[in-house]
């Protein structure tokens, strides 16, 4: 196998999952490769010192960061966020943008992306970061192209994610690149999370995108909805589930949640339907009637005016299983 070398960038506070996140990533595919020299993984700060993370993890780096390029660029630069980000030594800024150019893939994590905006390596380009950061990404920086919704995005041979998390999603998919599926899969298994979530996914699922309840009723409720997209989920069904008028229902559902019952209906069964679409090979007809649209006209209606695009046209672009192979014909 080619070895890639990784080289993740320290500095003083950084967040520590940022970095170990990803690090753990590339260390299990080499392991669930068979080839644990498939990643050759190093960390390094400006002077090789070690570094406070800010939740104050402590990190002694392998190297410096000169001494880390002096043998040729990295496979994968990869730069974590955290509030380090926020005032940023201008030396590593200058580092980034001497260096970062050569690296084969370019890849931040969360407010990372701002250290790389600094250097002017995001200009023209279309980049993602933490939900919390994207409007002052957008202002302080014009020249990016900034998408707040997704986890993570994917721009030739740079790539950004969105918070924490995320940088972990987006090195599963860069190993699967790499590597194959069955082995990001492996790693996926092994680090108990989801393989993967496509980087078009939303940064909030529609409960999180939602305030929680107060009142334990409505936040049952908000969770039964979730469980039951394919449910009659009408205002006067709902209220009667909560015991409540259906007007006192839907003024105290939007009022505690701040978004209208319908619409959080709304955001359920599209998520819902997402998630099929891009993780099973289940009919378009088959995914409308489990999520609650009924017939594939009106989930085609939802997606149009939500996503604009047809059920089947976002399955091409972001499945993530195998398509059911047909079946055979007797005779």
């Amino acid at each position: 196998m080619t070895q890639r070398p990784v080289l993740v960038v320290l500095f003083d506070g950084a967040q520590s999952l940022d970095v170990t996140g990803p690090f753990e990533v590339f260390a299990g595919a080499g392991r669930a490769a068979g080839d644990p020299s498939a990643y050759r993984l190093r960390t390094a700060s400006l002077d090789g010192g070690p570094v406070r993370t800010h939740s104050g993890l402590r990190l002694l780096p392998d190297t410096t960061l000169a001494e880390a390029v002096a043998s040729g660029p990295p496979h994968t630069l990869v730069v974590p966020g955290g509030e380090g980000t926020r005032d940023p030594d201008p030396a590593l800024i200058d580092w980034l943008r001497a260096h970062a150019p050569s690296a084969g893939r370019l890849v931040s994590v969360c407010t990372g992306a701002l250290l790389l905006a600094e250097a002017g390596l995001l200009d023209g380009h279309r980049a993602t970061t933490h939900w919390a950061i994207c409007d002052h990404l957008a202002r302080h920086y014009p020249e990016v192209e900034v998408d707040p919704d997704p986890i993570f995005v994917r721009d030739g041979r740079l790539s950004t994610s969105a918070g924490v998390t995320a940088g972990i999603d987006l090195a599963l998919a860069l190993v699967e690149e790499d590597l194959g599926r069955d082995v990001a899969l492996t790693v996926a298994r092994h680090l108990v999370v989801f393989l993967r979530r496509p980087g078009n996914q939303a940064q909030f699922s529609a409960q999180l995108s939602a305030q929680t309840a107060r009142r334990e009723p409505l936040r049952d409720l908000q969770q039964w909805i979730t469980e039951h997209p394919e449910a009659d989920l009408s205002v006067d069904a709902l209220a009667a589930r909560a015991r409540l008028s259906p007007r006192h229902f839907a003024r105290a559902f939007h009022a505690e949640t701040g978004t209208p019952p319908g619409r959080y209906v709304d955001r359920v069964r599209l998520e819902h339907a997402r998630r099929l679409l891009e993780d099973t090979s289940r009919g378009v007809e088959e995914v409308a009637r489990a999520s609650g649209y009924g017939t594939p006209e009106a989930m085609r209606r939802a997606f149009l005016k939500a996503l604009g695009t047809a059920p089947a046209e976002y399955r091409r672009r972001f499945r993530t299983v195998p398509a059911r192979p047909p079946a055979h014909r007797k005779g």
